[in-house]
């Protein structure tokens, strides 16, 4: 199983971790409640999981412009 990150906004591979074994504690995921587990993961017939997140150049992007905030997609 390998978890892959995504960007949520403009869908970049931020990065993956391959054949680890990590709890939800450990990879955060006992923070997120149900629906935003729901939201921000998928889990993949091959047995692994991505995971929207947020690169660095949106996340920047949203700072400088707070309004972006209501946008689904950065990036289209």
């Amino acid at each position: 199983m390998a978890l892959h990150y995504y960007c949520r906004h403009c869908g970049v591979k931020v990065g993956s971790l391959d054949n680890q074994s990590l709890s939800s504690q450990q990879l955060g995921f006992d923070s997120l409640t149900n629906d935003e587990r729901q939201e921000m993961i998928t889990y993949q017939q091959n047995g692994d999981m991505h995971v929207k997140t947020i690169c660095e150049d949106c996340q920047d992007a949203l700072h400088r412009n707070p309004d972006l905030h209501q946008v689904d997609n950065l990036i289209q």
